[in-house]
């Protein structure tokens, strides 16, 4: 494969002796991304870390000739496909991809590693991604799932069926501004430990139906605008919402513009000390 041991730039970024990139890669290559950027792609693919985390390695798929001249995309270099393998020593994958506006796709093709333990902003304002394959998708030990897909404005569906949240503390601002997803499967979400969800669902505004039934947020202080703007929201299910810990609610469905009936007769508001605009612009709301 065409690797980056030639790339004397991204070589130095990467602190890579090119004597050791085969060990590297043999060796660390327990998680492997794919990423297929947009046509006539510009901007930033990744986010290489700087000073001592410097443990990603590039590399190309084995038909292109070209190798990546500097940590951006540029016009004269035609990829279409682009390898990523981190290494063990990385335990962070916040800002992973955030602002990698030229990114299409996001596979995961390898993930056998339980060390990472921060997913917040990995995804975030990744404005041109229309598609994430996360089938293989290791979040066992995640606590900081916070803005993970903030600003995807272009994703459509979302398939998190596979993750693993037992260990999440905060989710506040997971999916905000997700403007175009239109289907979500978060059926085996566990949020027991989770403490933040605030504007989680903001602006989510394409978003017809939202199976929430199997949420639990008796540890969750902050609701605060959740499902604020979600204006093609019809249908939405509470039955397990206890909220028990809330203190703030206010603009919780504010702008729910097509919600028709909700039912709150699960939620304790005895801990609420902020519940303003809570319904406000919710003009089609009935019952």
């Amino acid at each position: 494969m065409k690797t980056i041991k030639n790339n004397k730039n991204i070589q130095k970024r990467l602190n890579i002796n090119i004597n050791d990139y085969k060990k590297y890669s043999e060796i660390y290559s327990s998680i492997e991304i794919e990423i297929i950027p947009i046509k006539d792609a510009l901007g930033k693919f990744i986010n290489i870390r700087e000073k001592d985390r410097k443990y990603f390695h590039i590399f190309f798929n084995d038909n292109k000739e070209k190798e990546i001249k500097s940590a951006n995309l540029n016009n004269t270099e035609e990829i279409s496909k682009i390898n990523i393998i981190i290494d063990y020593q990385v335990k962070s994958f916040e800002n992973l991809f955030s602002y990698c506006k030229c990114i299409e796709s996001i596979f995961f093709k390898k993930f056998c590693r339980i060390n990472i333990n921060n997913m917040s902003y990995m995804f975030s304002e990744c404005s041109s991604l229309k598609k994430i394959n996360l089938t293989n998708f290791n979040t066992d030990n995640i606590s900081d799932m916070r803005e993970m897909f903030s600003g995807c404005s272009s994703l459509k569906e979302l398939n998190l069926s596979n993750f693993n949240t037992k260990n999440v503390e905060r989710m506040n601002h997971m999916f905000e501004r997700c403007s175009s997803l239109e289907k979500i499967d978060l059926s085996n979400f566990d949020t027991n430990n989770v403490v933040n969800m605030l504007e989680m669902f903001n602006k989510c505004s394409s978003l017809k139906e939202l199976d929430i039934s199997n949420f639990s947020i008796n540890n969750v202080t902050n609701l605060r605008g959740m499902f604020h703007g979600c204006s093609s929201l019809n249908e939405i299910n509470l039955s397990n919402f206890s909220t028990n810990k809330a203190n703030n609610m206010s603009k919780m469905f504010n702008d729910c513009s097509s919600l028709k009936e909700i039912d709150l007769s699960n939620f304790n508001t005895d801990n609420a000390d902020n519940m303003s605009y809570m319904f406000s612009g919710c003009s089609s709301l009935k019952n």
